[in-house]
């Protein structure tokens, strides 16, 4: 057999590799939009978060709100009517929620309040009063009766780390489907380290898109996205926020109406809610 000519083998393998060889498009990082990507350290995105709670003392909102019930990740879901709310807010932890009929909206469907580590729930409609701790397990087979005010206050406001107890980590998630910063706030809890909750930062806007908190065993306590920031007052705020509880088992769509931020008449009168004369008392603990 003659020996391949040298020349002649170079040019079946430059051929030959080319097989192998091909050339794709990748996308822009997180969408198809031609926009830079913005950049952020830590320590800006953390100031970021302080820029948004902090402002906010107490705040008066109303809201029209769509709960859905069922499995949120792969099920079927079942949508109700969307309600009218009132809630209001103090720092650091009381919280209100008034629930009107979405017929007669001079109704009121539910009334709950939590002061601390406590709750008390009005459903007039069963005759139902509702009290406990914020921590106590669900006790209803309708999954929207055991919504806690907690899980609005955890949701609706968004916490800067705490520099004492808490430790920060940065995470720049960007790749052709999103571009994403993610702020991984981590605490010691009985010698032990762990992810207590995760804040979203959109790369196109540095604004805050997402929320997320966890379970010591990491599984996912509450998920809430946050869109359409606007100015209210002294503060900014989304106009609509997704409420996810995966644990639960319910969806909560908040489309923000009106607000007023830090008024003078929220008073320790606006957070006391008695069991009305007759009703049913229910105690969860």
């Amino acid at each position: 057999m003659r020996p391949v000519p040298r020349a002649l083998l170079c040019i079946l393998l430059i051929l030959l590799c080319s097989c192998f060889v091909r050339k794709r498009v990748v996308a822009n990082p997180g969408k198809p939009a031609n926009r830079p990507l913005l950049t952020a350290t830590k320590e800006e995105l953390i100031e970021r978060v302080r820029q948004v709670s902090e402002p906010i003392q107490s705040f008066n909102l109303r809201a029209d709100i769509s709960p859905s019930v069922g499995a949120l990740y792969g099920g079927e879901l079942t949508d109700y009517a969307t309600i009218r709310a009132s809630i209001l807010y103090r720092k650091p932890d009381d919280i209100r929620i008034i629930g009107l009929d979405p017929v007669v909206h001079s109704a009121t469907i539910f009334d709950m309040v939590s002061t601390g580590r406590d709750f008390r729930v009005w459903i007039p409609s069963k005759n139902r009063f509702i009290e406990g701790d914020n921590d106590a397990p669900p006790s209803s087979t309708n999954k929207l009766e055991n919504l806690r005010p907690t899980a609005f206050l955890t949701s609706l406001l968004i916490a800067s780390p705490d520099a004492k107890s808490d430790l920060t980590l940065l995470e720049n998630d960007t790749d052709e489907s999103k571009a994403v910063y993610i702020l991984m706030i981590i605490r010691q809890e009985q010698g032990q380290l762990r992810v207590i909750r995760n804040i979203y930062f959109d790369r196109y806007s540095l604004e805050i898109s997402r929320q997320k908190t966890f379970t010591a065993s990491g599984e996912v306590v509450s998920e809430t996205k946050y869109a359409d920031w606007k100015p209210f007052g002294s503060a900014s705020f989304p106009s609509t926020i997704t409420i996810r509880r995966p644990l639960d088992g319910y969806e909560v769509v908040l489309d923000t109406v009106e607000m007023h931020v830090n008024p003078p008449d929220i008073t320790d009168t606006k957070f006391a809610l008695a069991q009305p004369a007759g009703s049913q008392l229910q105690r969860l603990k």
